[in-house]
This record gives structure tokens, sequence and C-alpha cells, in this order.
């Protein structure tokens, strides 16, 4: 395969939880697959198509990561996960970024109360379960560093005092990727705190008329108040420590480990992905193979949550980024390379 044929092919997740499993599962798995079922039937009552997004962001809330979302506006970024948190009932906030955002507007700050001359610690609305950042690319590094604690470690620290965060707790982030002014570079450290970067394409012909469809079939009016709740915190955290469990054998250990350590060798990259990034593949694609029903994970769920992973943690070199390549042509590549273990 040439150079060029390399490139044309990108790393996209395929579902194939349609393929006829014929094993005896170690692992009980019928909890995990009820509730992807329901998650996906209830947001498929709005969403049309973008099954890819909807899979993905079921994969990184069973697998405890956080998600970065890029597309042009009204593809359904804020819509889907708006969604997300009205079919599950876990506490929600959204955060618009903008360029005059505070740190204390995120996490929260203390407030001096007269009546007991004390200060009193008001929390921000970090303190959520599913948290909505829209446009995450508006506000600069001194409010963005305000999330580095809550989505590495799960807490916030202020005044000398921790506050734990409740699980689950994901963050769900969204970006433009065409407008440029008035927007910050999120910080390297910050975007590797995401599980997953997902870029969401325009819809089908088919799924845009099926899209104007819906609309006119409800006198144009979104009414969300009919979708039903299908899970609670504590059936996510359930679920969370049975997609733990999902085996994961030594080779496919090796496997991951080859293809971060490919991307650090590659003279396509400037900067490959970090040993964090290694944790991630394996954690996702414990993920991923649970919802496909399965109990261990394969080469395949490598490969189809690879780009996702990888493609906000590696940075090309300037002669590539001026060719117009895009991250996942270099994961691609970066693929081929290594021996998939049989």
């Amino acid at each position: 395969m040439s150079e060029q044929e390399e490139l044309n092919n990108t790393s996209e997740p395929t579902n194939d939880s349609s393929e006829e499993l014929s094993f005896n599962s170690r692992v009980d798995l019928s909890g995990v697959k009820k509730l992807v079922q329901d998650i996906r039937t209830e947001i498929g009552k709005v969403i049309v198509g973008q099954q890819q997004m909807i899979d993905l962001l079921i994969t990184a809330l069973l697998a405890d990561g956080h998600v970065l979302i890029e597309g042009v506006p009204g593809v359904a970024k804020t819509l889907t996960t708006k969604l997300l948190a009205q079919v599950i009932d876990i506490d929600f906030s959204r955060i618009q970024f903008t360029p005059d955002l505070m740190p204390a507007d995120v996490i929260g700050t203390s407030i001096f109360n007269p009546k007991t001359t004390e200060f009193e610690f008001k929390k921000g609305p970090i303190f959520s379960n599913l948290v909505l950042i829209d446009e995450i690319n508006r506000s600069p590094a001194k409010t963005q560093s305000a999330l580095f604690e809550s989505m590495e470690e799960r807490q916030v620290s202020i005044d000398g005092v921790t506050h734990i965060l409740e699980s689950p707790f994901m963050v769900v982030a969204t970006q433009n990727p065409i407008e440029h002014e008035g927007t910050y570079r999120l910080p390297e450290a910050q975007l590797d705190r995401f599980l997953f970067k997902i870029d969401v394409p325009y819809p089908s012909l088919e799924d845009e008329i099926k899209i104007i469809r819906g609309s006119y079939d409800r006198g144009n009016i979104l009414d969300l108040s009919s979708l039903q709740k299908v899970a609670s915190a504590s059936d996510i955290k359930k679920q969370k420590e049975i997609v733990n469990k999902v085996h994961v054998e030594a080779s496919l250990m090796k496997y991951i480990a080859e293809i971060i350590q490919g991307t650090r060798n590659s003279s396509s990259i400037s900067v490959g992905a970090s040993p964090r990034a290694s944790v991630f593949v394996m954690r996702a694609a414990q993920s991923w193979a649970a919802i496909q029903g399965r109990d261990f994970i394969t080469p395949e769920d490598v490969k189809n949550i690879i780009g996702p992973v990888l493609r906000h943690r590696i940075i090309l070199t300037p002669e590539k980024e001026m060719e117009g390549i895009h991250p996942d042509q270099i994961i691609n590549i970066t693929l081929e390379k290594i021996e998939v273990p049989r």
C-alpha cells in the first residue's frame, strides 16, 4: 500500500454489536447491554444518525472518562450531551465559556456570612455529575486551569479545603473547528485529560431528510419532557465496576504499548502520546468491548477507539500540518506498522 493510500484511511470506530457471539461470558454484561440499549433508544427519539458520537459518549461514561466534541454549529453536539443527562437520573450543569469567565465562576468561591462571621464555600457548576462546557476554547488559560484538578482527581481544592466530586463525574466540552477569532488554544495538559476527542461530521442526505421530517412532525417544537429516565447514578457506578472486569490479555497490553511507542518514534509526529494515553486506550477498549457484549477485548476494539483517544494527544510536524494531514491518517499508518496479536 502506498503512503497516499495509507493517508486516505482513517481510524473510525465501527459498531460490531450485530455480530453473533458464541462464547460463555465470564462477566455478567446483561446490565451493561440493557443500559446501553435504553440510552440509545431514548436519545434516538430526538437525534437522527450520529451513532458514532452517541456510542463514544456512552463508552466514555462507562470508562469514567471526559469527552471533547468538535464540530461545526448545528450538528447536535450540545443537544446530544443534554439528552444523555436527560435520560439518566443525575445532576447536570452547563457552563458557557466566555473570555471574561473567571475560575471562581467554575469551581465556586468563599462568601462571607455576616450572621456567622465566617466564610462559607458556595459550590460552582463543576459540582455536578455531568458538566457540559460549551465552546471551551472561548476562555483563556487562567479559567482552563480551574478544570485541571477536577478532571484528573475528581476533587476541588480551595482555601486549603478539598471537596470531593460525586461519582459519576464526567466533563463533556464542545468547540468549533472553523471559528478562531476570540478563541484560545487549549493547554496540552488539559487536552490529555480528555479520554476522547470526537469529530462530528455533517449528517448524510438521508439523515438530514429525517431531521427535517422529524421537526415538521413535531410542529417545530422540541419537547424533551417525554424522554424517560432509564438509569440512576448508582446504576452507572455499578456498570462501571462491571466494565473494569473486562479481560485484557497480556499480548493486547503489549499491542497498546507498541502503538503508543510508535507515535513517539514517527517522523510525522513531533510530540507523541503519553503513558496516560496507554491506560486510556485500555480503559476505552474495555468499555467498547462491554457495550458490544464481550467480556474481553480484541485488537479490533483497540483499532476502533484508537483514533478518538489519540487524535488530540499527538502533535504533527509543521510539514505535515502544512500539508493538511489529519492526525487520524498518521495514527492509521502507525497502526499498520504494528504487528497485530493473534
